[in-house]
Order: structure tokens, then C-alpha cells, then sequence
């Protein structure tokens, strides 16, 4: 696996599964129906954010894109020195370290540009996934929105601020 800046010939590679995901309903507090033209202005955010992917590089691979993630500032002005950061794996690299690899890379690049730490303002409670690999990357639960999010099977559920210094 190789993570590089992502580049515009990148988003029809991350359209399908970014659309796949958001419209689940699970675990993006964006839109479901969100349109392609929306969400790549959402995505493919202008520096000072960052895009990166994580493209499949092993000697037989054809270059997949496996996944993406954003990094941008949290706040403007005097909050800027916090990150912020979105993440993205296609379902089908889902269990292959992706959304490790990504994180990794994306907390390097955040001390790299001189953040301090990095904050996520809303992540899903049920999306235990991303709540374990979170922590195992040492970001703590520092807030608790309780019933922020309209889950399509459990209903509302709390979205976890979470943060770790950098």
C-alpha cells in the first residue's frame, strides 16, 4: 500500500465508495443523498486542507484506490493550530489496514504542518470500528453528544468528540 497526495484524477476513484458510504447512513453525519458534485467540494478541500489516498501498490496491483482522508484545520483563526481529519475506505479494503495506514500517515503530516493535536468533532458511537482504531491511536472520548445522529437501524445515537495532542 502507498499513500500520496490525492490528485482531481483521483475522485472517480473515490466517488463510488465515498457515495456507497455516506449513503448507508451509518457512519457520516453528511447527507445521504449527497450529490457528486457536493460531495467532492466537501472532499477535496482547498489548502490549507490536505487529501491524501492510499492506493494498492504491490507488484501485481492495478493502483486501487483503497481509501482517502482529509486533513484541515478543526477551527479558524486561533483554533487553527488543531486538526481535524475525515476518513474513508472503500468497503471492499475494509479489514486490510487501511484506515491504520491512513491514520498513521495523516497524524505525521498533521505534526509535519504543525498542528498540535487533532480533534473529531463527530464520530459515530456505533461505528465501533473507527472508535477502537481511534483509541488504539491514542485519541481519548472527550465529549459525548447524546442522540446527535440518526442511525437508519438503531436510531439516535451519541456522536464522541474525540482528541489527542500531537
Amino acid at each position: 500500500m502507498e499513500i500520496r497526495n490525492a490528485t482531481a484524477a483521483d475522485w472517480p476513484a473515490i466517488w463510488p465508495f465515498l457515495r456507497e458510504i455516506v449513503a448507508a447512513g451509518e457512519t457520516y453525519t453528511w447527507p445521504r443523498d449527497v450529490t457528486e458534485e457536493q460531495a467532492r467540494g466537501m472532499w477535496l478541500v482547498p489548502p490549507p486542507g490536505r487529501v491524501v489516498v492510499a492506493v494498492d501498490a504491490d507488484a501485481d496491483a492495478d493502483g486501487t484506490v483503497l481509501g482517502s482522508a482529509k486533513l484541515v484545520p478543526n477551527q479558524l483563526g486561533p483554533g487553527d493550530h488543531v486538526a481535524n481529519a475525515s476518513f474513508m475506505v472503500a468497503p471492499a479494503a475494509a479489514g486490510r489496514g487501511v484506515g491504520r495506514a491512513l491514520g498513521e500517515h495523516v497524524l505525521t503530516l498533521a505534526r509535519t504542518e504543525g498542528y498540535r493535536a487533532m480533534q473529531f468533532n463527530a464520530v459515530v458511537a456505533t461505528n465501533v470500528r473507527a472508535v477502537a482504531l481511534w483509541r488504539s491511536l491514542g485519541f481519548a472520548v472527550v465529549g459525548r453528544v447524546p442522540e446527535a445522529f440518526r442511525h437508519p437501524s438503531q436510531g439516535l445515537v451519541d456522536l464522541l468528540v474525540m482528541h489527542r495532542r500531537l
